[in-house]
């Protein structure tokens, strides 16, 4: 039998002492008068001497340094379980990394849709503000485009970027593993070590296993005969997942398959164990938590369930330092859960993909559905009749088919000119390249501004920004001007620490009341 702890010179934590001493990493639950209640600190003992009370519990105190997997923070050196996901045309801007590595936290730069160029001016700027990160570059997947892919990955090796958010991957490309096996070493003590990290966001179950699988033999021997890596790392990789981290994406703004979290983490941490067992990894690959996370429950949530991290995504682009309009960012801080909807994409616009938008005040998600409609009906543009034709003049393009095509033109004589050669032989390919020119520019609108593009503005967003929006109503937070993208991480993670800590004293029989809910104020 254990004989029973007692517990003197006690302070009682209640709703006027909230604030924990930053050197305490735990409390008592003690009975008080027949009630349990939380002390902070104070003197253990045997007896039961006066002025003592019965210790029931030692619990750890929840804060926001020490909620997920630890080793998530030592590996890329952030204070946090915690980051701030790619968005891609630099809405997660230069300005966000910034203000979240100064803060100690990790940021994604969104270098899809950017010109090799503007990648690595904007490299150079972040690095010149923080020189020893952490921060962390988006792979947004191109298909059929490996040139492109290795012409950034070439890119991300010249600039020596540690970590990239690998996204959209359908398969895994030669320039992806590329990236990762040419960094491939071999620890003192024998431990296969990588100095780039790949952090893949996905949401299916068949390419996480791709991810958490050593690389395909076929890639990695293609590899090597281009002297890409060596055979030392080639041997290596057999024995090494192509991920470090899989953060798994459920119902999200942008592209999305707005699967529900609490049915997908499980089912990934599952393949994960199952990975494990089966390679016998040095180091067992974290599952993250991504898509719906915007407030201190929702991160709650996804750590209880087992996530080593949590990412945001949408209530970033509501933020200041978010590369996107003012129009949006005020458009954002008004939306309810009820204002998004799933509409056409134009990356993949012909396979029938849809990005998750604002319906609210704009005419984008219709318009865009009305494109696809006609391009499923449709050989040509030759075969849509007039009334059609002319409503998508007057009210889509705002210009002839002519000049759209040459626009079209123009652009892909730039990035890629086999695409304008199918086009003039496949009726059916312009015509989508057209309507893609329209759902293309629609997105650069909105990040633009772009004041008589209101109506056609399409602004990726998930149900989470309405979440958020709800949770800081009736705080500073409720004004779009004072949502610094640092600050909304502090609140989340503050906040779930708190959530937590209050879960885990009701659950040992503590009257509610003496942990009051999280509120967010300026500090």
């Amino acid at each position: 039998m254990i004989n029973p702890l007692y517990l003197k010179d006690y302070n009682l934590l209640d709703a006027n002492n909230i604030e924990m001493k930053s050197d305490l990493n735990c409390c008592y639950i003690i009975k008080i008068d027949g009630k349990n209640k939380i002390a902070l600190g104070g003197n253990l003992s045997l007896e039961n001497e006066e002025n003592s009370s019965q210790v029931l519990y030692i619990v750890q105190i929840s804060t926001e340094n020490n909620i997920g997997d630890r080793t998530f923070q030592n590996d890329y050196n952030t204070k946090y379980c915690y980051y701030a996901g790619g968005m891609a045309q630099a809405i997660s801007s230069v300005e966000m990394v910034i203000a979240l590595g100064k803060g100690g936290m990790l940021g994604t730069y969104g270098s899809g849709g950017m010109s090799t160029s503007d990648i690595e001016r904007d490299i150079d700027r972040i690095k010149k503000e923080l020189p020893n990160g952490p921060f962390i570059m988006n792979f947004l997947h191109i298909p059929n485009n490996d040139r492109r892919e290795f012409e950034l990955v070439n890119v991300f090796i010249k600039k020596n970027i540690r970590i990239i958010e690998a996204s959209a991957f359908i398969d895994l490309s030669p320039a992806l593993l590329y990236y990762r096996i040419s960094g491939l070493t071999k620890s003192q003590d024998g431990k296969i070590e990588s100095t780039r990290k790949v952090i893949a966001k996905i949401s299916r179950e068949e390419i996480a296993r791709k991810f958490m699988s050593p690389p395909d033999a076929l890639i990695v021997n293609t590899l090597l005969k281009n002297n890409l890596i060596t055979k030392q790392q080639a041997e290596l990789s057999n024995n090494f997942p192509v991920a470090d981290d899989i953060t798994v994406e459920a119902d999200s703004g942008g592209h999305t398959d707005s699967r529900p979290l609490v049915s997908l983490l499980p089912a990934m941490l599952k393949i994960r164990d199952e990975m494990q067992k089966k390679y016998n990894y040095d180091h067992k690959v974290r599952i993250g938590a991504a898509g719906g996370i915007s407030t201190p429950a929702a991160a709650v949530g996804a750590f209880q369930m087992g996530a080593a991290y949590v990412v945001t995504g949408s209530v970033n682009q509501g933020c200041v330092e978010a590369g996107t309009s003012d129009y949006v960012k005020k458009a954002l801080a008004q939306v309810s859960m009820a204002d998004v909807v799933l509409a056409p994409c134009a990356d993949m616009f012909e396979l029938g993909a849809k990005v998750q938008v604002i319906k609210k005040g704009t005419m984008y998600p219709m318009n865009a559905q009305k494109l696809y409609d006609i391009y499923m009906k449709y050989k040509s543009i030759d075969e849509i009749p007039e009334a059609d034709k002319n409503r998508i003049i007057k009210n889509y393009f705002k210009a002839s088919f002519e000049e759209v095509w040459e626009e079209v033109k123009s652009y892909f004589s730039r990035i890629d000119p086999r695409q304008i050669n199918v086009a003039e032989k496949n009726p059916k390919y312009k015509m989508a390249l057209m309507f893609r020119w329209y759902l293309g520019n629609s997105s650069r609108w909105a990040i633009d501004g772009v004041e008589e593009r209101k109506m056609d503005m399409q602004i990726w967003c998930g149900q989470s920004m309405g979440a958020f929006n709800n949770w800081v109503k009736g705080t500073y937070l409720e004004h779009y001007d004072n949502r610094h993208v640092d600050a909304v991480a502090e609140h989340i993670m503050k906040g779930a620490a708190n959530l937590l800590f209050k879960n885990m004293a009701a659950q040992m029989g503590v009257e509610k009341g003496q942990i009051p809910d999280y509120i967010c104020e300026k500090s």
